[in-house]
């Protein structure tokens, strides 16, 4: 497996696949890897002769330092992992935060049309100029022909897509469905820092978007808010930050339900000091 630390150095190597008409797939992590992200990767491992998996902590989408500095970082773990999906095909992309921004560690300032000021836009400031900056750069480094992305991201995933969309980059963006847990708490490097007790309570999120979804059917989505609410209001340990359904495409938050249009509902939750993201599609 070839791990590249430089950019320069996964350049020449982009170049040279491109030259063989060698089709590339991406997966941009921030590592601390899990079967999520092994999922992701078999995916792009069956449409692509390549892929590169990037493992890079970006600074720029955190709001909170603390966060950033407690996130995990376990490169050689990763690896390994990434070894039981492929030895040969996948390559590694590993840099620092200094030669993806060249010393100039900031944000760009990006539109996405509205899609950054919803749901995750209102509670983590500048989170998506941080995100659009570095799936932009990796896009232009791997040149990948498509580029894989959960879905438990569900808005980020929106937001790459109008990324892409105007800004002409040519590369499909493939949303794969969540992975979870036998217990149903979707995968993710945070889990990891889940005390014993909140990771016991954790499963009640996945399980009360389920019964929203029920309730979505015969109820309105303001009556299906307040009685997720209410759930939270009444449990022990796990904090809601928020909860809304809203239009899939445009993500505004729903009023009145009609027939021709998606939903998904979204959450976000505080497990202690971690927090927890995840959503379901209603219709």
């Amino acid at each position: 497996m070839t791990v590249h630390k430089h950019k320069k150095d996964l350049e020449k190597t982009v170049l040279e696949l491109k030259s063989k008409n060698i089709s590339i797939g991406l997966v941009p992590t921030m590592g601390a890897l899990h079967l999520g992200h092994i999922s992701l990767v078999r995916q792009a491992l069956d449409k692509n002769d390549v892929v590169i998996v990037s493992i890079f902590v970006n600074p720029t989408q955190f709001d909170n330092k603390k966060d950033l500095e407690n996130y995990p970082r376990t490169l050689n773990q990763d690896i390994e992992l990434l070894k039981t999906a492929s030895k040969e095909k996948i390559i590694v992309f590993a840099p620092t935060a200094k030669d993806i921004y060249n010393s100039n560690i900031q944000a760009t300032d990006f539109s996405f049309d509205g899609l950054e000021y919803e749901m995750e836009g209102k509670f983590r400031d500048g989170h998506f100029d941080g995100v659009g900056t570095i799936v932009k750069r990796l896009l232009e480094i791997a040149r990948p022909d498509n580029a894989y992305f959960g879905k438990k991201d569900f808005q980020q995933l929106q937001i790459i897509k109008k990324l892409v969309e105007k800004h002409k980059i040519p590369v499909n963006i493939i949303g794969c469905e969540i992975e979870r847990d036998a217990d149903g708490l979707a995968k993710s490097s945070r889990n990891m820092r889940l005390k014993p007790e909140y990771r016991e309570a954790a499963p009640f999120i996945y399980k009360t978007l389920k019964s929203a979804k029920v309730k979505f059917g015969t109820k309105s989505a303001n009556e299906v808010v307040k009685w997720v609410t209410k759930q939270f209001a009444k449990h022990p340990i796990l904090k809601l930050e928020y909860f809304i359904i809203a239009n899939a495409q445009n993500l505004k938050p729903v009023k009145r339900k009609s027939n021709n249009k998606s939903y998904r509902a979204f959450i976000a939750v505080y497990a202690d000091d971690i927090r927890l993201i995840d959503n379901i599609a209603l219709n």
